[in-house]
């Protein structure tokens, strides 16, 4: 694969890779970090890319199992919390302050969900990936990924439920 192949096909990736990062890492430093050492295997297995059906997915999975050794590392406990993904341009500051209350109830719901059903959410809400992509970057089927997303869906509406009838909550 050429430099200008690959800064067409892989390159685009990049949004991609750092939100899964930030999802899995929250942090927003971690995040980059991961980007960048994502694209630098990316670059250097480029010759090895045209057998691959989907580099996408391979990029997703690189994305998945980097995050997952960083958090397992001792620096993973260093970790923090900094979501600054969400701008309101067009609402009021009343609108505009609520929802970013509602917006960090979400994430740490979603932070609170187990490894599986989190990622799961990331990857078809957010990234919007089919479930058979989902299915090859977790390395489970479709029909287990759909059922993970089902089961995420439904902690989600528990808990955000709670939250709504001012039920007492973990968080």
């Amino acid at each position: 694969m050429t430099q200008s192949e690959f800064l067409k096909i892989v390159i685009p990736l990049k949004d991609k890779v750092y939100r899964l990062s930030k999802r899995l890492l929250t942090s927003r430093e971690e995040a980059e970090d991961a980007t960048q050492e994502v694209l630098v295997k990316l670059w250097n297995k480029k010759q090895d890319l045209k057998q691959y059906k989907s580099i996408e997915a391979l990029t997703m999975t690189l994305t998945k199992n980097y995050c997952l050794d960083r958090l397992k590392s001792k620096q993973a406990s260093n970790l923090q919390l900094v979501h600054s993904n969400y701008t309101s341009r067009e609402a009021g500051l009343d609108k505009a302050t609520e929802d970013r209350d509602r917006l960090r109830w979400v994430e740490k719901i979603i932070n609170q969900l187990p490894e599986k059903q989190r990622m799961v959410i990331q990857l078809r809400e957010i990234e919007e990936l089919e479930f058979e992509e989902i299915a090859k970057i977790m390395e489970i089927t479709p029909e287990n990924a759909r059922v993970v997303l089902s089961r995420a869906r439904k902690a989600l509406r528990e808990e955000i439920e709670k939250i709504n009838n001012y039920g007492i909550t973990k968080y």
